[in-house]
């Protein structure tokens, strides 16, 4: 986001400084658990086979993607979406991202309502925080407030987009949890390591979300001096 001289840049230090923690712990988590294999040694990709199948979703096919931590389930083509550090690796880490991506596949099967919200607000997100930033300066150099509150407008439907994503992250975490809890998968005392890696990578969406509210109050003290 665009700055200058303007003391309300210094709101947005806080939620820079927790992004670079979280990015920091989330990749050290992540290095430091998949080291150590699970005490079942199956494959992250068989895992997620297996753990797809057993809750009816047999529909779903699991694939690898290319890139470093790019594990996602993507309601759209409803498939669970691996990287090659995970799909082949039997570490705890890798179980653990597994488990909540197939969290995710099982939010979708059960019209999980935050889940549904968060992806028909995709779109309209994308748009605006596309739009907002180019409206807001627009508005506060050329001193037109309309566009100035069409920016914040927009700004707040990606905000809004943040902080429904935390609740549907925060669920996935919960159910890959219990369903790696049985003993099948993951011991007793690999539990709590999983459970690290996913307490790591939620600090990331925290952070996400609180870098996206204090640039929206940003952006409404910049509107505020401008009456």
């Amino acid at each position: 986001m665009f700055y200058y001289n303007d003391p309300t840049f210094f709101l947005l230090i806080p939620a820079f400084l927790l992004a670079l923690y979280a990015q920091f712990k989330v990749k050290s988590t992540f290095a430091k658990y998949s080291e150590v294999n699970s005490n079942c040694g199956l494959p992250g990709a068989r895992v997620g086979r297996e753990l797809l199948d057993s809750a009816g979703l047999k529909n779903i096919p699991v694939e690898k993607t290319e890139g470093e931590l790019t594990d996602h389930y993507d309601p759209r083509d409803k498939t669970l979406h691996l990287s090659s550090q995970v799909y082949g690796s039997p570490s705890v880490a890798a179980l653990g991202v597994v488990a909540h991506e197939v969290g995710h596949a099982l939010q979708d099967a059960k019209a999980y309502v935050p889940l549904a919200f968060r992806n028909n607000l995709v779109p309209v997100a994308n748009l605006g925080s596309q739009l907002a930033i180019p409206l807001f300066f627009l508005g506060l150099i050329a001193g037109f407030p309309m566009f100035m509150d069409l920016g914040i407008i927009a700004f707040s439907l990606a905000v809004v987009f943040q902080v429904i994503t935390l609740p549907v992250e925060f669920n996935a975490s919960s159910r890959a949890i219990k369903i790696l809890s049985g003993g099948r998968y993951l011991t007793a005392e690999e539990l709590p390591m999983a459970r690290a890696v996913l307490n790591a990578a939620a600090l990331t969406y925290v952070a996400a979300t609180a870098m996206a509210v204090l640039n929206l109050v940003r952006l409404l003290a910049l509107r505020g001096r401008r009456d």
